[in-house]
């Protein structure tokens, strides 16, 4: 598996080198030792959490509120074009995003840190997104940006399709300081 940094700080991909034959492939698509070796601890997480998508939804943009949240993120059947917006104000990439395309034919992941938000738009029928997650989820610190936000103008590749009411109601970022700052000073 190889692992590479990118220009957000503590933001990881994971690329493993699945096995293809005649009857498939075989990946392995998470790997302790590995993980640990990047400075990512397997034990913290407790939650694996699995959304299935249709073509052109977006889910996100989805930040954790109190310590923040770490999530290691993979298309594990499909093809997500996946956002991230580093929102951690001593990060000298603040208030930047990059985007990657997670697919089910290649298996990669991305380790998402504390104090960045996460989207992703389905870019097949369907997509099915897996989440392993270091904090049980608590709906009371869920803060969603808006997808549109135009300090962000995130490219979404295809047309929108179907979002939550929660997304679809979401403020952008300059609505949204002060919850920002006690979100990004406790995951600091």
């Amino acid at each position: 598996m190889h692992v590479a940094t990118t220009a957000i700080p503590g933001l990881l991909t994971f690329t493993p080198e699945p096995h293809h034959d005649v009857r498939g492939f075989f990946s392995r698509t998470f790997d302790a030792d590995v993980a640990r070796a990047v400075g990512v601890v397997p034990e913290r997480f407790c939650q694996d959490s699995l959304s299935r998508s249709a073509k052109g939804v977006i889910r996100g943009l989805h930040l954790r509120t109190g310590r923040g949240e770490a999530k290691l993120v993979r298309c594990s059947s499909g093809a997500v074009f996946d956002v991230v917006v580093d929102l951690r104000p001593g990060s000298p990439a603040y208030r930047t995003w990059v985007s990657f395309e997670l697919s089910g034919d290649r298996q990669n992941s991305i380790f998402v840190p504390p104090g960045c938000a996460h989207g992703f738009q389905a870019l097949t029928e369907p997509a099915d997104t897996s989440y392993r997650i270091d904090r049980p989820h608590d709906p009371s610190e869920d803060l969603t940006i808006a997808y549109d936000d135009p300090e962000l103008a995130i490219g979404w590749p295809l047309p929108v399709g179907a979002m939550s009411d929660n997304d679809c109601a979401a403020r952008p970022l300059a609505e949204l300081e002060d919850q920002l700052g006690r979100v990004l000073a406790a995951a600091g």
